[in-house]
């Protein structure tokens, strides 16, 4: 590390939902927060000073999850109603709805591009949507228990989902078929997330762990064991070094991916910590609980650029409750400023599996380097840009790409319906032979 990390700090506290707190997200704007409640609400909150709140009903039960799209111009929101609603964050607070599921709705999540969404509920699918017209594309049908979350990787061409029946799903968009599965022996997984490089994922679980798998090798490469309750949501830094997450144990904790250590314990909630999410740069991250507040926090560590030409890599991680700093912030109601913070500084070395400091094993580690294809972006640089196409051959592209698409779906539909006719001219078959057998019967009943 090229410089000393500054502690987290308490910015803002919001109050305003009346029941917990169940899912918090930044735009890309850092202008609003959006949160979603068991008060069946969704809030948008203003960054801003003295700004107002926006409070939108509409869900007729909890909301489980919210996601601002990658423009800032439209809120996700999936609610125990079955339905998934899109919002214009705005005071009117105008909507769409349609009923996706046939049970609640536990996650809903944009594609990359914004042009999709990916739902996971109770019926135990995962399905995809068109965003404008909410139009159902597909489903992922092979978990056999409620589906938890799911997530598109960074290049929209994966889907991770995570289910009761204790399995991480890796899905290929395109073909649709499960391509790994990471199986869970202690516990479920609540929540689950892509590596901002795409090269891996991790898992917060009811084991009261945190896991992180490569999607390559499909080995684990780090087992954090630092919660003593259940991990309820996770979110990784933009520039992939640190990932953060959210306990019913009443605590946030910061890990260092890089060292594969412990860096920070904030307590701030009174009861157990719900959601948690970093903002889009990095600078700030939100988390809430079942004490119905919104804490915003700002990180101090975003400007240090952390990614090297040596090409740092994920060193194991730790199993036991490795040295951090405490953060203890009061949560009783004052004022929005910043809060005086208690903090005692970690010591600086870093833990593998067995306790025992350990080098980076290149054959199973995901490349931290700071090649184009990889690299997340600092706050000081622009984010890969990708090869330019002229306007007339990338339109072309993408009508092309839509109508293959529309083609796929056509076939599959048309599919689906000879399946069904087949289905009931068998079932129909079937019921004329049992009529001639029970008329033969009665035949011979009347003759004897």
């Amino acid at each position: 590390m090229t410089s000393a990390l500054s502690d987290p700090t308490l910015e803002r506290h919001f109050r305003g939902h009346r029941d917990t707190v169940a899912s918090v997200d930044f735009s890309a704007t850092m202008k609003q927060i959006a949160t979603g409640s068991s008060d069946s609400c969704v809030m948008i909150w203003n960054m801003k000073p003295q700004s107002r709140a926006y409070r939108f009903d509409g869900h007729k039960d909890a909301v489980t999850s919210v996601q601002f799209s990658p423009s800032g111009h439209l809120v996700a929101s999936a609610s125990r109603d079955k339905s998934v609603r899109i919002w214009v964050p705005s005071l009117k607070a105008e909507s769409t709805v349609f009923k996706a599921h046939t049970a609640t709705v536990r996650s809903v999540s944009f594609s990359g591009d914004g042009q999709n969404l990916v739902t996971a509920s109770d019926d135990k699918t995962v399905k995809v949507w068109t965003v404008h017209r909410q139009k159902f594309l597909f489903s992922l049908n092979q978990h056999i228990n409620w589906v938890r979350c799911a997530r598109f990787s960074p290049d929209d061409r994966l889907i991770v989902s995570t289910s009761d029946d204790k399995t991480i799903k890796l899905w290929d968009k395109n073909s649709r078929e499960c391509i790994h599965s990471f199986y869970e022996y202690a516990g479920y997984s609540n929540h689950v997330d892509f590596h901002p490089s795409g090269t891996c994922i991790a898992a917060a679980s009811t084991d009261n762990s945190v896991k992180v798998w490569d999607i390559r090798s499909h080995k684990m490469l780090q087992h954090y064991q630092v919660h003593s309750g259940v991990v309820n949501s996770l979110s990784f830094h933009p520039n992939g070094n640190f990932l953060i997450t959210a306990s019913s144990d009443s605590t946030l904790k910061i890990l260092d991916l890089l060292e594969g250590k412990l860096l920070y314990t904030l307590h701030g909630h009174q009861g157990p910590v719900t959601c948690v999410a970093f903002s889009k740069n990095g600078e700030y991250f939100a988390s809430g609980g079942n004490d119905e507040q919104l804490l915003v926090w700002k990180t101090n560590f975003d400007a240090i650029e952390f990614m090297d030409s040596r090409g740092q890599q994920l060193r194991s991680g730790s199993g036991p409750e490795a040295p951090r700093a405490h953060i203890t912030v009061s949560s009783e109601p004052q004022s929005q400023n910043s809060e005086a913070a208690e903090v005692t500084r970690p010591d600086s070395h870093s833990l593998s599996l067995n306790g025992r400091s350990e080098p980076p094993q290149p054959h199973r580690k995901p490349s931290l380097t700071s090649s184009t294809s990889h690299r997340a972006p600092s706050k000081s640089s622009a984010p890969p840009s990708h090869p330019q196409e002229p306007a007339s051959e990338g339109g072309l592209t993408t009508t092309l790409e839509h109508i293959i698409g529309q083609l796929d779906i056509l076939t599959q539909t048309v599919s689906i319906l000879e399946q069904r006719l087949t289905l009931t001219e068998d079932k129909l078959k079937e019921c004329l032979e049992n009529q001639m057998e029970l008329s033969t019967l009665l035949q011979r009943r009347n003759q004897e």
